[in-house]
């Protein structure tokens, strides 16, 4: 597949609607703002407009980044257009300037709903390209298990298949195991799915048995939290800890039991499905 192919205006269409789809001004953006420029929050608009396109490109990335970093639903819109399919890394720079020429305008909404018109550099819009997994590839056999998956989720599973991590074959065979034994048995669920993926990135088990070998002391650890209930204690994993309410230490004593909880019974289910 290359840029000279039918599918590639489809391809450069969904990626400037992407770019161009309105986007909250984050917490964290504003946070920037204040920060570096002694922006608040009710000048943010004026900001955009008037000072924004002055700055120069790192700062312009600087300030954009947190909005247009794809994150596992953005690739997933692309990897159901794509599919198996793969857009090499050659082929990046020619869909970048593209968006460059038309030009693709971002589209900010700030906290008091006001939307703000602000044209991507090249630098933004090559880094939501280089994040979005053009270049990966879902082998037919992967690509049958997914199709005997539920509907709705479907874009987000080939988005998880996408991933550089199941590159490795002694890797792939987890997801490929678990998905196996949860279809067939019955009880499969995609957030599952998407907890594997991010243990797999986080700890990159070398195979299964690299990651049955850890899966007891959490599970253990895990038991002793729950069973003391008592004050906040750390999750096993903080990207496991970012899926069930991220770093907000205001939530309650049993919210984070709560949180614990969920976390034991997908170890036991992995545990079990991957034995």
């Amino acid at each position: 597949m290359n840029p000279d192919t039918d599918d590639v205006p489809s391809l450069i269409d969904t990626i400037a609607a992407e770019l161009e789809r309105p986007r909250a001004i984050t917490s964290q953006v504003a946070k920037h703002l204040d920060g570096a420029y002694g922006i608040e929050r009710d000048a943010i608009g004026p900001f955009l407009e008037d000072r924004l396109p002055k700055l120069e490109d790192d700062e312009h990335d600087l300030i954009l980044s947190p909005l247009f970093t794809p994150k596992l639903s953005d690739q997933a819109v692309f990897a159901e257009l794509l599919a198996g399919h793969a857009i090499p890394k050659r082929d990046w720079p020619a869909l970048v300037q593209e968006l460059v020429n038309r030009p693709a305008v971002a589209h900010l909404v700030t906290s008091e709903g006001q939307t703000h018109a602000v044209a991507l550099r090249e630098v933004s819009i090559e880094r939501y390209v280089k994040r979005l997994r053009l270049d990966g590839t879902i082998s037919a056999d992967m690509m049958k298990l997914i199709d005997r998956a539920p509907d709705a989720g479907r874009p987000m599973l080939k988005a998880v298949a996408r991933r550089a991590i199941w590159e490795s074959t002694a890797r792939r065979e987890m997801l490929v195991r678990l998905l196996t034994q949860s279809i067939e048995g019955g009880n499969y669920s995609l957030q599952d799915v998407i907890n594997l993926l991010k243990l797999a990135e986080d700890y990159q088990p070398a195979d299964s048995s690299a990651l049955l070998a850890r899966i007891p002391r959490w599970i253990k650890l895990l038991e002793e939290e729950i069973n003391s209930a008592g004050g906040p204690k750390p999750f096993f994993s903080q990207t496991v800890q970012q899926l069930h309410g991220g770093n907000d230490q205001r939530q309650s004593d049993e919210a984070r039991v709560e949180a614990k909880r969920a976390e034991l019974a997908f170890l036991e289910r992995v545990q079990k499905l991957l034995s």
